[in-house]
């Protein structure tokens, strides 16, 4: 049952039921000719199955609760949907607790419309921007649904319009919360898809339960306006129609003004009077044929002189809804600002409609076929966002920033129009191409000059991509891209490295544990007797595969020996005995030169997200290191003699494994350094160049607030190559003559 309107039962209800019911059904009877009979005969059998599970449940004005879900359908008769949505739409809410199955529709009314009610079952109890699992989870499955089908969304924003135009029945405590979710969820959803009119309806109901008497007050200025501007509106609309019909153009002229939502909304934003806001007028020109409205924007422009940059062409460049009109605010008479958008019919009713659009030209062939085919890009994304989100709060967080975006408008090389939301980055470009154009990008061009990644994108810019097979996504994007596609596909890009890394130390670490209870190599997996033994040892770890489990002790979630202890003994049951030999040279020690060969992790420097080195001692080459597992973090290095390393090995002594430095490390490794100089002009450029003579590169500085003193203290973040390198450095810094003293700054142990 709706969350919205909750029926209740009551004593005295103003109408009688089946009046009431009869009265509700004849009026949607009425609007369904668009169907033939054997589609009307299905819809009212989804009346009775839907009258007869409802009965005795009552709205919370008296009225017999299934009187709401035939509201709904005759909504949805208006954008003329097809009977299953009319059979779904009356029986939205019957599998909540009206005791029925979803089998018992599917013997009745078919497997779609089943899904449709099904669908439609899963979207309640939502609260706007709560972060709880199961809110995040609901959001999901509402979108999911509508991404399969769109009817879903369809019938479930004609059934919260009915339900925000009778809110005023709920209880006052209700308005605050219902309206806000309507703003921030189901009106941009609307927008998204171009419902306009549900947009804005929804729009206004909601302004008017959250602030009833702003509401009143601008309802009642805009009416004075509205009577004192009837002269206005109706010369304006003689002079436009006079001059059209003088260059033989036939137009329909409509009539429109603001929302009181959007007057509001402008007024708040721009800490404007009511008297202020001068374009609260505007007309709408329908013209038979596309090139018409281009000769009537002509002429408009004869009539009144335009305003500078407020022309907009939305026909040779639709908006991400499928939008089309052209746009242009002109001074009319008495200097008042007014709004023309110029259009066909075709685009008239997709502009009105959105998707929509569909059903309404499906059931009125003659008015011919769609111009502008709906928008399906976004459905489909959430689609693929969805695969690459690891939860519903992931989820919902890469779609809210897509609901309600502004666009710009950019070429690529080969001159196709992308649309991408307002602030949008040459990232979020590049994975609108494709994942693989974002995951391998590694700078870009617009307008033929070289420009960061991060470069925000303006409308008409033309922008290449520069790639290379070898790069991957860098963690900072997720700083500055805009589009929930692009988040959704860096964050899985490297969460999926992370695990191919932990993966690879978990093999590691298991065989070196292995190698300490006598056996060399895992087992077998595709034999069939050593695969009796993986699916023993996973039970016994709880992991679904043998990858899972490998990946759980790279990232620490498991302890090697505890595994290699068990793995060991269900080996000796199938007849595999440990070399005594090995046990005693891993439990008693060997000779250094033969350590490598006996499983010592070695680290490079290339292990990437599965081995951390510790920001609290920050090691380098040369420093003797100690290995923690920890929990869910993977390998985390600190330096022998670390404090912090020392507590964890006193607290969790089994975490600890052997490290060691590899003879060649593959890249530079960050230390701290403190010099203390003379203070005087110049001092850090001398600082500077001798850290550059020294080929060390400065990641970080921080001056401390020591003016007026003598010496000042600065502390780098260097990039040096092992402990011989960061020696040079020092060196070097101390000859230096600005330099009163340098040195690494190491780790303070407790009460030192």
């Amino acid at each position: 049952m709706s969350d919205d309107v909750i029926a209740s039962p009551r004593a005295n209800a103003p109408m009688a039921p089946s009046a009431a019911v009869a009265a509700s059904f004849s009026a949607l009877e009425s609007a369904l000719d668009y169907l033939n009979a054997a589609e009307i005969e299905q819809v009212r059998l989804a009346f009775r199955f839907a009258d007869q599970a409802h009965s005795g449940q009552l709205r919370n004005n008296g009225d017999p609760y299934v009187t709401h879900p035939i509201a709904v359908a005759l909504q949805c008769t208006e954008w003329k949907l097809d009977a299953q949505a009319l059979c779904a739409a009356l029986m939205h809410d019957v599998l909540e607790d009206c005791g029925c199955s979803k089998a018992d529709l599917v013997q009745q009314f078919g497997p779609q419309v089943a899904d449709l009610v099904d669908g439609l079952t899963k979207l309640d109890k939502l609260e706007f921007d709560s972060r709880e699992q199961n809110q995040a989870e609901s959001f999901r499955k509402m979108l999911l649904a509508m991404a399969r089908d769109v009817r879903v969304i369809l019938i479930k924003l004609a059934d919260r319009t009915h339900n925000m135009r009778t809110l005023g029945d709920m209880p006052r405590r209700k308005w605050s919360r219902i309206s806000t979710e309507t703003l921030e969820i189901y009106a941009p959803i609307a927008h998204r898809l171009g419902l306009n009119n549900n947009y804005r309806e929804l729009q206004d109901l909601a302004f008017k339960h959250l602030h009833p008497w702003r509401y009143q007050a601008l309802s009642k200025a805009l009416e004075k306006s509205r009577n004192r501007r009837q002269d206005l509106v109706a010369k304006v609309r003689g002079e436009v129609e006079g001059a059209l019909l003088r260059h033989g153009l036939e137009a329909r002229i409509v009539g429109r003004e603001k929302t009181l939502f959007s007057i509001y909304n402008k007024m708040d934003s721009k800490h404007l009077s009511f008297a202020q806001v001068t374009d609260l007028y505007g007309f709408r020109v329908i013209l038979p044929e596309l090139l018409d409205c281009y000769r009537a924007l002509g002429i408009l422009h004869q009539i009144y002189k335009p305003l500078p940059d407020k022309f907009r062409d939305y026909i040779a460049i639709a908006k991400m809804n499928g939008y089309q009109s052209l746009h242009t605010t002109l001074v009319g008479p008495f200097g008042a600002n007014i709004e023309f958008q110029l259009r066909t019919p075709a685009m008239d009713v997709v502009a009105e409609s959105g998707v929509a659009a569909h059903w309404l030209y499906k059931a009125s062939a003659a008015d011919g076929p769609v111009q502008q085919e709906p928008d399906a890009r976004w459905l489909q994304s959430l689609l693929d966002i969805q695969q690459v989100s690891q939860d519903a709060a992931e989820f919902w967080d890469h779609i809210k920033i897509d609901l309600f975006p502004d666009s710009v408008y950019v070429f690529t090389p080969k001159s196709r129009i992308l649309t991408l939301a307002h602030g949008a980055t040459v990232v979020d470009f590049a994975y609108t191409i494709h994942s693989d154009v974002g995951n391998r990008a590694i700078g870009a061009k617009i307008n033929g000059e070289q420009v960061p990644l991060s470069t925000r994108l303006k409308n008409g810019d033309m922008v290449e991509i520069l790639t290379s097979p070898h790069a991957q996504p860098n963690p900072s994007w997720l700083g500055f891209v805009k589009t929930g596609r692009a988040r959704s596909k860096i964050r899985h890009h490297l969460k999926t490295l992370a695990l191919e890394e932990s993966h690879a130390l978990g093999e590691r670490l298991l065989l070196q544990a292995l190698r300490a209870e006598g056996f060399i190599g895992l087992p077998d997996e595709t034999d069939a007797a050593h695969q009796a033994t993986w699916d023993k040892l996973l039970r016994f770890t709880g992991n679904r595969n043998r990858r899972e489990l490998l990946t759980d002790l790279g990232l620490g979630k498991r302890i090697a020996g505890m595994v290699s202890k068990k793995l060991a003994a269900l080996l000796g049951e199938i007849g595999h005995k440990p070399d005594v030999l090995l046990i005693s040279q891993e439990r008693y020690g060997i000779a250094a030169e033969d350590q490598a060969s006996q499983g010592v992790v070695s680290l490079d420097g290339s292990e990437g997200a599965s081995v951390q080195y510790a920001d609290c001692c920050l090691p380098i080459p040369g420093d003797r290191i100690v290995g923690y597992l920890g929990k869910g973090d993977g390998l985390v290095v600190h330096t022998d003699d670390c404090p912090t390393g020392k507590r964890l090995l006193h607290r969790d002594s089994e975490r600890f494994l052997e490290v060691e430095w590899a003879e060649e490390p593959t890249r530079s490794f960050e230390t701290s350094v403190l010099v203390t100089v003379n203070n005087g002009t110049g001092v850090l450029a001398k600082v500077a160049a001798a850290l550059a003579a020294a080929e060390a590169d400065i990641t970080h500085l921080h001056m401390g607030d020591e003016r007026g003193q003598s010496t000042i203290d600065l502390r780098f973040a260097l990039a040096v190559r092992d402990r011989v390198h960061l020696a040079r450095v020092l060196r070097q810094l101390k000859r230096t003559p600005a330099v009163v003293r340098a040195q690494r700054l190491r780790p303070q142990r407790p009460g030192s």
